[in-house]
């Protein structure tokens, strides 16, 4: 890596494009510190990913996983949704608020179709377009070629291209850009570790800035699909959008440093502690729902007869932790009155907190579980 050039400038007359280096090539890892961290990573990824066996349905969770990563990568793109708030269902939503929220449930449904994409299609620029185009449906971003890498020049930060902060390559090089990208994910001949692999791909990538919108966020859900197309994890249960949220100026920064000084072993240090810090977290969230699940179990046994229909009312708001009375009604089947009583109930238990303070309408927080992805 000490040989690294990042890439060079192009005239193209008023402004200056940069034009990175290929990637799919040999590479050798001279830096100790990068090796030591890449160690820390891998244990900890290990660590996180027996939890995929060890939980018993464990998809109720993932589902979490995925709302709190929707929120923190949108928040980094300028979004103002909470986690309780993307939750509810549009109706519930205060119209100034509608187009973050939509932008967040988009993501959700990007991200959850790119992963089932994952069990026919592989880790691909075809991939990567079909996921865009979702995730760009119906909001602000719409008329920006939705699944369509971009045929103009874009830039990053400033008011115009004249005093932009970044300036990517060329439109007429991106396709050439991202099949040298595409290569590299897949390429055995030469051998460079996965974690580091998909750190220089979501560099390259945020580099190439190959859409017109939407960048950031699907360079982000990026490092999700190639670590479970790699068999790195079984489930999509790590996200590094909180880390890059949390370290916002560092996360760009370091992928400028890259750019301004070749300095690639930085880049890699910072996403490696990402990594290392995020499996921690996760693993110490997947140990606070299952002593969060016994907890419950005890709980509802003190309900005799309606801790049947109480478990049922749970398992869902593992799922999606909100719910109101007609809810309630579907999932047991049960009168109005029962399900009035048995809210009651769970409400006193401390499982449900109604968080609307209105008469009529009220909606009902498993405010315990919510609290564990925050």
């Amino acid at each position: 890596m000490k040989t690294f050039n990042s890439g060079t400038y192009l005239n193209q007359g008023t402004f200056k494009s940069f034009q990175p280096s290929k990637i799919n090539q040999q590479w050798t890892i001279d830096d100790m510190e990068v090796l030591h961290l890449l160690s820390q990573a891998d244990r900890q990824l290990g660590r996180l990913d027996m939890y995929s066996d060890y939980i018993p349905n464990i998809d109720l969770f993932i589902s979490m996983h995925v709302l709190k990563e929707a929120t923190q990568s949108s928040k980094i793109e300028g979004t103002k949704t909470n986690i309780e708030e993307a939750l509810l269902d549009k109706q519930d939503v205060n119209h100034e608020k509608r187009d973050d929220w939509e932008e967040v449930q988009n993501y959700i449904e990007a991200l959850n179709a790119a992963v089932k994409s994952l069990e026919s299609l592989p880790f691909s620029s075809r991939l990567i377009r079909e996921t865009h185009k979702i995730l760009l449906q119906g909001v602000r971003g719409k008329h920006k070629l939705p699944g369509e890498f971009r045929r103009s020049q874009n830039w990053i930060g400033g008011a115009s291209i004249s005093d932009a902060t970044f300036i990517p390559p060329v439109h007429t090089s991106v396709n050439e850009y991202m099949t040298d990208l595409e290569n590299f994910a897949h390429n055995t001949e030469t051998f460079f570790p996965e974690l580091l692999k998909i750190a220089l791909i979501h560099y390259q990538f945020e580099t190439i800035h190959p859409f017109l919108d939407g960048n950031g966020r699907i360079g982000r859900l990026m490092i999700t699909l190639y670590l479970v197309e790699k068999g790195i994890l079984k489930k999509p249960i790590l996200y590094l959008s909180d880390f890059f949220e949390r370290n916002r100026m560092l996360y760009y920064d370091n992928l400028t440093r890259v750019r301004e000084k070749n300095d690639l072993s930085q880049w890699f240090k910072f996403f490696l502690v990402g990594v290392i810090e995020t499996a921690k977290s996760g693993i110490n969230t997947f140990d606070s729902i299952l002593k969060l699940q016994k907890n419950n179990e005890i709980k509802l046994q003190a309900l005799g007869s309606r801790s049947f229909n109480a478990q049922l009312v749970l398992n869902h708001l593992y799922k999606r932790p909100i719910t109101d009375a007609q809810k309630v009604k579907d999932l047991t089947g049960l009168s109005l009155p029962s399900v009035y009583k048995l809210i009651e109930e769970l409400e006193r238990l401390e499982i449900l907190t109604e968080i609307t303070g209105a008469q009529r309408g009220k909606i009902y927080l498993f405010k315990a579980y919510t609290e564990l992805f925050k």
